[in-house]
């Protein structure tokens, strides 16, 4: 009975390390990244139409604490490096709560609301704050999870070196 549930127990922590694709290196690494257009009403984006340039794509939500965090530093990386695009989009499922936050942080950046079913289904994302990072040819190079200081000297410098 004991090898039986010592085995169950490898199994059951087996399962749960494999389900999970919260790691730094998902599948899409080194994949084209799944292109996208939203329009939110306010607001528009398509991916395609931004091959060029290095694109900053966080997924975030107002009700996540961990991504109110990382939004100043979001807007600075944005303000020092203009030649990659950050686009964030929220999971929010409640359009008030979504137009609320950006009115009370002065959410300058652009930013759409697409809900928890959308484009960030397609980036196998589902847990706010993740961000993926895509060069100019449109290929995933980088995922973030969790809230990061983007003015950080290493990704200031990851970026650089993307955008060159």
């Amino acid at each position: 009975m004991r090898r039986l549930r010592s085995w169950a127990v490898c199994g059951m922590a087996a399962v749960l390390l494999a389900g999970c694709d919260r790691g730094d290196h998902p599948g899409q690494l080194g994949q084209v990244a799944p292109t996208f257009s939203l329009n939110d009403g306010s607001q528009s984006v398509d991916l395609e139409k931004l091959r060029g340039k290095v694109i900053v794509l966080n997924f975030w939500a107002s009700w996540c604490l961990p991504c109110v965090q990382e939004l100043p530093s979001l807007t600075a990386l944005q303000q020092q490096m203009p030649e990659a695009k950050v686009v964030t989009i929220s999971m929010d499922e409640d359009a008030e709560a979504y137009r609320n936050f950006l009115r009370r942080y002065h959410v300058e950046l652009l930013s759409l609301l697409d809900g928890p079913n959308g484009v960030n289904v397609k980036y196998n994302t589902y847990r706010p704050p993740e961000t993926y990072i895509i060069d100019k040819g449109g290929m995933v190079r980088r995922k973030f999870i969790g809230p990061q200081d983007w003015t950080s000297p290493e990704i200031l410098k990851f970026l650089r070196k993307l955008a060159a």
